[in-house]
């Protein structure tokens, strides 16, 4: 028995760290075989990216390759379905985000249980959104918006990025906090709306940080918040949505998932080298080129955390009255 795991150690080339040989059999021999990470947004796409950096770090350290598959359609929907139906082996896994929180309850329609049938595995990272407004709007402060968007019901047009994603539900989580009413303008695609956020056809939106943080500091766009609970490093004299409006919360989260009923010593061990790569300083600084902040927990922590986003989005779905097909 000592001779074959002296021989694994070697083909491994040292890739699993010595604290994961005390596990189980199970870890000790996994993975064997290539794993599978399904990814439910396009290549180039910051899930795509940030998928691709974690999966290269899991490959080096555990001396399999990570291969990532992408399965676009329905907000991740698609790849989640996938992988519902594998085997929960460790072989195949899901890329999981802050959408698959939300399409708990704005979806109706989906054949599997998100929470049921989805483990979380692993927290990665964490980005703000930024409530931006175009520069001749005559806002210059959240209280400023709020009283405006309150004397003129209905006027002000908030863009987004399509219905039911991210940078909606936080608009809507918005006009539900500070009780005003907006008029809301789906895009295809973030990356259009804040082209007519820029051309001052729409208001304001709630941008993704990475796409939004060179527009605020050209000055093309306003920025009035961020939407986390603390101030953001990247923009560090723009103040949070809580500041005004207590409780007020909302961010872009990634993680790792896989099928329900994985083994405890593989989930185990990819939550361990997960938060590993996430403490690797070259992990860290490419994290933060593209605005992502490390967000590592337990993996209690973060099966509360997941429950407790789907729950927050629920209420904000039916406050709005939006549904998927």
């Amino acid at each position: 028995m000592k001779l074959q795991r002296r021989k694994f150690l070697q083909i491994a080339a040292g890739a699993i760290a010595a604290p994961a040989l005390a596990g189980p059999a199970w870890a000790q021999g996994y993975p064997a075989n290539p794993v599978r990470l399904v990814v439910g947004f396009p290549a180039g796409s910051s899930a795509d990216l940030i998928a691709r950096l974690v999966g290269q770090k899991l490959s080096e350290r555990l001396g399999r390759p990570f291969i990532i598959d992408n399965r676009t359609g329905l907000a991740g929907n698609i790849a989640t379905e996938s992988v519902v139906t594998s085997k929960p082996d460790g072989y195949t896994l899901l890329w999981i985000l802050s959408a698959n929180a939300i399409s708990t309850s704005f979806y109706s329609h989906l054949r599997f249980n998100f929470l049921k049938d989805i483990e979380p595995i692993a927290s990665v990272m964490s980005t703000p959104l930024v409530m931006a407004v175009k520069p001749s709007f005559p806002a210059k402060t959240v209280p400023e918006f709020i009283a405006y968007a309150k004397a003129n019901p209905g006027k002000v047009t908030m863009a987004s990025g399509g219905v039911g994603g991210t940078s909606h539900v936080t608009g809507e989580l918005f006009k539900m906090k500070a009780g005003v009413d907006m008029l809301h303008v789906p895009y295809r695609g973030d990356a259009p709306a804040m082209t007519d956020l820029i051309a001052g056809r729409v208001d304001v939106i709630f941008g993704y940080l990475p796409l939004t943080i060179e527009y605020v500091r050209s000055g093309q766009v306003r920025a009035l918040a961020v939407t986390t609970a603390r101030r953001s490093a990247d923009l560090p004299d723009v103040p949070t949505v809580t500041e005004f409006l207590p409780g007020f919360e909302a961010e872009l989260w990634h993680g790792l998932g896989a099928p329900a009923n994985l083994p405890p010593d593989i989930a185990a061990l990819l939550h361990k080298e997960v938060n590993l790569a996430l403490a690797d300083p070259t992990m860290k600084q490419r994290l933060a080129t593209l605005g992502a902040t490390p967000m590592p927990m337990t993996r209690e922590e973060f099966v509360k955390f997941v429950a407790a986003d789907a729950e927050k989005w629920s209420t904000v779905v039916k406050f709005a009255g939006i549904k998927g097909d």
